[in-house]
């Protein structure tokens, strides 16, 4: 089995701003219209997080499939805010407890931890992703309100 720094290694993954590593595998040459301009069809990336690493409450403008790879289970987090609604969603090796696949709707919160050593999965984003397009959460005016009740649990994800 893999280490997470033979992966990191192997798959040249660079260190993410919201934490973890990532490595951008594939942007389409087909392009759309957005309202925020034109992006590529779709992107996919390599990320991986360590036990000790997660990836912090974000928010991304177009749709976001994750797809596990290998290593523990990972924990997704998606929040619908307008809803006020919080989904859990625990990606890893097929059983009753986990999926393959996770998705996270355009403008819905996102944040993610592994389950245990390291958790290795890929990102597909429609229209594809450019960090113009991505913000964190703590950046949002509105984000402090969110964090009581249900979400307090999660507020270290900040």
């Amino acid at each position: 089995m893999n280490s997470a720094s033979s992966l990191i290694e192997q798959l040249l993954l660079q260190p993410h701003p919201e934490g973890g590593w990532y490595r951008e595998v594939h942007r389409s040459l087909q392009r759309v219209t957005t309202p925020r301009g034109e992006r590529a069809a779709l992107t996919t990336i390599y990320y991986l997080l360590e036990q000790a690493q997660l990836s912090r409450w974000h928010v991304v403008e177009s749709d976001e499939i994750w797809h596990f790879y290998a290593g523990a289970p990972l924990e997704l987090l998606v929040y619908a805010p307008h809803e006020r609604k919080l989904q859990r969603q625990v990606l890893g090796t097929p059983s009753s407890a986990t999926q393959l696949i996770g998705v996270v709707p355009a403008g819905h919160w996102q944040a993610a931890r592994s389950q245990g050593a390291y958790s290795l999965v890929g990102c597909n984003v429609g229209p594809g992703f450019e960090f113009e397009d991505f913000r964190f959460v703590s950046a949002l005016s509105e984000a402090t309100s969110h964090f009581e009740g249900e979400l307090a649990q999660y507020s270290a994800l900040l």
